[in-house]
């Protein structure tokens, strides 16, 4: 088995272009042949002394065999070079049989080096460097194969026996093993290529070839022994076998060949040119098992690029000139590219000039090169669609007299970056208006109007800041996002800050300079707004930016802040309640802050307080302070009562379950009270979860007990007939606290956090906790303190006889997943002094 030689590689030094790692390998083979030779022919001989052949015959008939067997050679291609398999293993078997073992390397290293040469001479023009290292490995590889034999048997003119037979197949094995990895290390230091793959294509197309020359070899031995006539019968076999080995490996190769097409074709679905050439040439590599593949790309405007590649790896691309028409030589193609009538590029292709293109090679690079060109086509329309996109959407965006972004994109990018910052972070927007605009391209012409604005625009985008959003929105008017307000505890430093920013681009804008030949100034009119960033979104800055921006024309000053007394139409509520609509059909946007009361005494809880707070995806977490006043006055708080009703509730259900016997408060507004048909809905929410009305603490402020509406008392009458408990949520802080309970039966006072916060340093305020302790105890009411946030103030409410509280110094408000545990913890851990949940007379 030979390799092929790949052609010259005229970037590596070396003889003939061959490179130095290949010399160095051929010498080192060389030697060894040698070597084996001399050694060979000096050992004894040990011919019979009858022999009826002289030893010059005999020697003559190996080299004879030999050289027939590679003259009978079949090629395939492999990896950068064609790979030539023979009878070798049958000339080699049928040699041991015939001549002293000694006499094989010579005979070898004679009979292929005459072969080779004869092969040359009539076909393939191979240098001599080349024959002489073929001849040499293969009389090295004879030489292994000799010496493994021998060392297992004594096969010239023995009779053939199991022992025999098992030496001669190891020699075969040894000489196909070193022949094969001889031609892969060529084949690999040539190329710079792992010696692998043509190691494995070689081993691949020979296993069957080999199993039959052992045969062969075996037979002709056997035939020799018996009667040397019957070897006439095998020339037809021979020639039948020689012709099944051909086709076989044809039709591997044409298998392979189709396979490495269909990869190679797939591979050049790409969307961009370089993805497209890249694939092209090691795709071609591959398929056409070329040292060289070069892919010219014609592009729209007229430069060509080319991208080259060869089997080492590696691959280079770089402007070029047009390539000029030149013919190919006998080891390369090259075809041009085109689509249509429109040339895209050029593929070249180059051969080893061990294995020049047939056909078949012609053929497949054909169907390769259109579906490459079509591939350069598509990918070349496809930068162009790309370049005419983000044209289109640079466009869209920016305004195209400055360059800035417009109201589409500041609104847009506006809103984002609002998103990406904390809810209470505050940000000022600037609007600027050029006052006098009109009289500039009235007087100078709208070329002048569009070199102001040019002007302005500079000089507004030399003084933004990094994180800064600038846009033109149209006209004469400019908007200046800043996100960069400084954080302070003064609530007041954010409009200060950016009212400092407005003037000092007012006063830069206004130095002097030329339009049109014309020296002026630049005078404009500034509104600021200043907001936290999850409390508005642009288009509602925008209009408040915009209010202010009148009036500062309207004040005769240059700039002017946002002055909400003076806006009759602000439409943040109507977008908060549009959310909230949103909100109350999902299930992950409105969610319960659910925080214990907890006696004062045991520890035990007492109960727990259901707060809902808004996870809003613009505008962060919002709590009741930021959303219940529009609800409630809206048509939005029927359905938002339901919603919190129902989401406590479920929890009740749950913690019944878990065999959690607790309360649950749910706050309730004043106008909830008003609507007659809320018992009703009350009972049916309490049936579908299976709750105990005295499970549900309905909580309601003084001003609402304290009114004189009938249905307020009928409602609250016949929740309190269906055992639903009722509280008084911020006792202490209406009018008439101590008079109302007169009025309305109640179960629960809730002491208003402003009385216990201080208590501990007001006498009046823990007068006041002290009487409204006093009045539960008198009339059988539960009593819980609200906001508790130390020690000092819970030991305060336990000498004042308050049995229970909640606040930070207890339990922050926690989700609904997690307060299970901790109420069961909670329980477990109390001392068995539990009150009753309505309470008979004691507290």
């Amino acid at each position: 088995m030979t390799s092929g030689r790949a052609g010259d590689q005229v970037d590596r030094p070396g003889i003939r272009g061959v490179p130095p790692r290949v010399l160095v390998l051929t010498a080192a083979v060389t030697l060894t042949a040698l070597i084996a030779a001399v050694v060979g022919l000096t050992l004894p001989a040990g011919l019979p002394v009858d022999d009826p052949l002289p030893p010059p015959a005999r020697y003559a008939i190996a080299v004879a065999v030999l050289a027939l067997a590679q003259l009978a050679r079949l090629r395939f291609r492999a990896a950068a070079g064609m790979v030539s398999i023979s009878w070798g293993e049958a000339a080699l078997i049928i040699c041991l049989y015939l001549v002293p073992a000694g006499w094989l390397p010579s005979a070898t290293l004679l009979g292929a080096g005459l072969a080779w040469t004869v092969l040359s001479l009539v076909g393939e023009r191979r240098p001599t460097l080349e024959i002489v290292r073929i001849a040499a490995s293969l009389a090295a590889a004879s030489a292994l194969a000799v010496s493994v034999t021998t060392a297992l048997g004594r096969p010239m003119l023995a009779a053939p026996t199991p022992a025999l037979a098992g030496a001669l197949v190891a020699g075969s094995v040894t000489y196909l093993l070193v022949t094969a990895w001889l031609g892969g290390v060529t084949l690999g230091l040539r190329h710079g290529v792992p010696i692998g793959p043509p190691l494995l294509a070689a081993l691949r197309g020979k296993w069957l070839m080999f199993v039959g020359n052992v045969a062969v070899g075996l037979l002709v031995v056997v035939l020799l022994e018996i009667d040397p006539r019957w070897l006439l019968l095998l020339p037809p076999p021979l020639w039948l076998l020689q012709q099944t080995y051909r086709h076989r490996l044809r039709v591997g190769q044409e298998r392979r060949t189709w396979r490495a097409f269909a990869d190679a074709t797939a591979a050049l679905n790409q969307l961009d040119e370089r993805g497209v050439a890249t694939a092209a040439v090691t795709g071609a590599l591959t398929l056409f098992q070329a040292e060289l593949v070069e892919v010219d790309v014609a592009r729209g405007d007229g430069r060509w690029r080319r991208y080259r590649g060869d089997p080492a790896g590696g691959l280079v691309d770089r402007e070029i000139a047009e390539p000029a028409a030149a013919e190919p030589d006998e080891h390369e193609l090259v075809r041009p590219l085109t689509v249509g009538a429109v040339p895209v590029g050029r593929l070249r292709v180059r051969f080893p000039r061990s294995a020049p293109p047939g056909g078949r090679e012609r053929d497949a690079l054909a169907a390769f090169g259109e579906a490459l060109a079509a591939a350069l086509h598509d990918a070349a329309t496809h930068r162009e669609l790309r370049l005419v996109t983000a044209r289109s959407s640079y466009e869209a965006v920016h305004d195209p007299l400055t360059g800035l972004v417009n109201r589409v994109a500041l609104l847009s990018k506006g809103d984002q970056a609002l998103r990406q910052l904390a809810h209470d972070h505050p940000v000022a927007l600037l609007l600027l208006d050029i006052d006098q605009f009109r009289e500039v391209n009235d007087t100078l012409g709208h070329a002048a109007g569009d070199q102001l604005l040019r002007l302005t625009a500079n000089r507004l985008g030399a003084l933004a800041r990094n994180g800064d959003l600038l846009a033109r929105l149209g006209g004469d008017e400019f908007a200046l996002l800043l996100t960069s307000v400084p954080v302070i505890g003064d609530r007041t430093a954010p409009m200060a800050y950016a009212l400092r920013q407005a003037r000092e681009i007012a006063e830069r804008l206004a130095a002097p300079t030329e339009v049109a030949g014309v020296r002026m100034s630049v005078e404009v009119s500034v509104g600021v707004v200043v907001a936290d960033a999850g409390t508005a979104d642009l288009t509602e800055l925008l209009r408040r930016a915009d209010i202010a921006m009148y009036q500062a024309k309207e004040g005769g000053g240059s700039v002017a802040p946002y002055d909400s007394t003076r806006d009759a139409a602000s439409t943040d509520q109507l977008a908060l309640l549009a959310e909230l609509r949103e909100a109350l059909t999902v299930d992950d946007q409105l969610v319960l802050a659910l925080q214990p009361a907890v006696d004062l005494t045991t520890g035990a809880p007492t109960g727990v307080e259901a707060l809902i707070r808004w996870r809003h995806p613009r505008r962060g977490w919002l709590s009741p302070v930021d959303f219940i006043r529009p609800v409630e006055n809206s048509e939005q708080l029927g359905t938002f009562t339901r919603y919190v009703l129902d989401k406590a509730l479920r929890v009740a259900a749950d913690w019944a379950r878990a065999g959690l016997d607790i309360p649950i408060s749910v706050n309730l507004s004043a106008r909830s009270l008003l609507d007659p048909r809320l018992p009703v809905e009350i009972a049916e929410a309490l049936r579908r979860h299976k709750v105990p009305p005295h499970r549900l603490v309905l909580e309601i402020t003084e001003t609402v007990v304290m009114s004189e509406l009938e249905v307020i008392d009928e409602v609250l009458a016949t929740l309190r007939s269906m055992g639903v408990q009722l509280a008084v949520d911020d006792f202490g802080t209406g009018f008439s606290s101590l008079t109302f309970l007169t009025r309305i039966a109640v179960d629960e006072l809730k002491v208003d956090r402003s009385f216990v916060i201080r208590m501990v340093d007001s006498p009046e305020a823990a007068a006041i906790v002290r009487t409204t302790v006093g009045l539960a105890h008198e009339l059988g009411l539960r009593v819980v303190a609200e906001g508790v946030e130390t020690a000092e103030q819970r030991s305060a409410l336990a000498e004042l006889g308050c049995t229970a509280a909640q606040g930070y110094h207890f339990f922050k408000p926690m989700p609904a997943d997690k307060i299970g545990a901790v109420l069961g913890t909670l329980l477990d851990e109390a001392r068995p002094n539990v009150f009753p949940l309505r309470a008979d007379g004691a507290s």
